[in-house]
């Protein structure tokens, strides 16, 4: 049975200097939320070592490793869903951006690679090469939850719009993304690919970042983010570190789909976006 609203904590954080330093402050910040205030908890991406291409392996660990003992445990003691934002995952000789989702048991009900990796290099702007030292991964990722379906994806996933529409077809109604676009090409692109995202798939979008640290090698744009299925902004943060409780209503997304039912009207014998092999 699916229930008409959820309650998102958004967790906008600084990275501490050892793993261990930012497990006790992400507990010190989730202590903020009070007993039963919160549905789900959604931390950012790579929250677990400095987001430097080079440095990935150095941090990276096994599934199963500290930093997901860590998530189970935290989600499990709230007794909340938990989108443990994303770490480097180390499998065999590759690594992975990697996000895990769990229940209020702890058990993982989730996992998503970062299937796109982020190679840019911006003339007066920003470079960076993910792919110097992480693997793609090839998963479109669904999972279900008593509120409803959501999908889950990373960062530079979210440009793509084929990846949204393959959630929402398998389901989705709230699209989760831990991200940390940087100061490039956050003021340009961040709440506009948001809201577009929200607006054509009419789902909630969520976007959870990490907090700026200017004496950090890689600046985060920050303003972790909420969009309605109307393209609202119901939340936005700014650079510094915050939580935040948005409240996500169904109905409303139901009465968005059907007074516009732009999913209904899709000219599928026209055009499709599949996934090969299904």
């Amino acid at each position: 049975m699916e229930r008409n609203q959820i309650r998102i904590a958004s967790i906008q954080l600084v990275q501490k200097s050892t793993k261990q330093e930012t497990y006790d402050h992400i507990r010190e910040l989730v202590s903020a939320v009070p007993d039963g205030a919160a549905d789900l908890l959604i931390l950012p991406e790579m929250w677990n070592g400095p987001y430097e291409a080079r440095l990935f392996p150095t941090f990276a660990e096994p599934e199963e490793g500290p930093s997901w003992q860590f998530l189970s445990a935290l989600a499990r003691e709230r007794h909340v869903y938990l989108c443990g934002g994303s770490i480097a995952e180390r499998d065999g000789d590759r690594v992975y951006n990697t996000a895990y989702v769990f229940d209020p048991d702890g058990r993982q009900i989730a996992k998503h690679r970062k299937m796109h990796l982020f190679d840019i290099d911006v003339k007066g702007g920003q470079r960076f090469f993910e792919s110097d030292t992480l693997s793609p991964g090839n998963h479109v990722t669904t999972f279900s939850t008593p509120f409803c379906t959501m999908g889950l994806c990373i960062c530079y996933d979210f440009r793509f719009p084929e990846l949204s529409r393959l959630m929402v077809d398998a389901g989705a109604k709230v699209i989760l993304v831990p991200a940390a676009f940087n100061m490039t090409t956050g003021p340009a692109h961040w709440e506009l690919l948001f809201r577009q995202r929200a607006v054509d798939n009419q789902v909630y979008t969520v976007g959870v970042a990490p907090a700026r640290d200017l004496s950090a090698s890689y600046h985060s744009w920050g303003h972790s983010i909420v969009c309605s299925p109307w393209g609202d902004v119901l939340l936005e943060m700014d650079e510094a570190e915050s939580v935040a409780i948005t409240t996500l209503d169904l109905d409303r997304l139901e009465t968005v789909r059907r007074e516009l039912p732009l999913l209904l009207h899709r000219r599928t014998d026209v055009y499709r976006v599949e996934q090969p092999g299904r």
